[in-house]
């Protein structure tokens, strides 16, 4: 993302990020973590994953952020696609048009919980009988790491990174782009 244009004011030139999402179906449920909404400080569902760190490979992104965020160790199966979205600056948290661009993955998770933090976590409430080999991430960026039943997903609040991690997951589209997933306005619980 592009640096503020200094300290105490926000960007004035359009930001960008490039992040890489892993999409992990098991037993008919989506690995799914909560994450706190910034326009509202709502608890809104997303994919595990995260921002690609200079001189990073994106797939290195996608199992560190997996870890990172869950406790468990992702393994690559595929490249599903890629999704590049501008964010108008009227929709954008900062205020100035943002590009993100995903970069999605199917995985799968290997082996159990990984480091000696590893504790079984409480299911999330209605969401997930299954969250037991699973753990929030350390620094509380995000929470909550679930299965969600997919007959579920639809009635959460979600990123729309959600849908079109899903979309590719489906269509497996030749030319590796996502089709345009819903907008916030569109329906009430997709977020940017």
């Amino acid at each position: 993302m592009a640096d503020d244009a200094g300290e105490g004011s926000g960007p004035t030139e359009p930001t960008q990020r490039v992040a890489s999402y892993g999409v992990c179906v098991r037993d008919g449920a989506l690995l799914m973590v909560a994450v706190t909404d910034p326009t509202d400080a709502r608890e809104t569902w997303t994919l595990p994953g995260g921002g690609v760190e200079p001189l990073e490979d994106p797939v290195d992104t996608v199992v560190r952020e997996i870890t990172e965020e869950t406790g468990r160790t992702g393994r690559v199966v595929r490249l599903l696609g890629v999704d590049s979205r501008v964010i108008p600056a009227h929709e954008a948290v900062r205020g100035v048009p943002h590009q993100n661009i995903g970069i999605f993955y199917e995985v799968s998770l290997d082996g159990s919980a990984s480091g000696a933090d590893r504790k079984p976590q409480p299911t999330a409430s209605e969401h997930s009988g299954t969250a037991c080999d699973l753990r929030e991430e350390s620094n509380g960026d995000s929470r909550t790491p679930s299965w969600i039943p997919l007959g579920q997903v639809t009635d959460l609040r979600r990123s729309n990174l959600v849908d079109v991690g899903l979309d590719l997951l489906a269509a497996r589209p030749a030319r590796g782009h996502a089709s345009p997933p819903p907008r916030p306005g569109d329906d009430p619980l997709v977020r940017h």
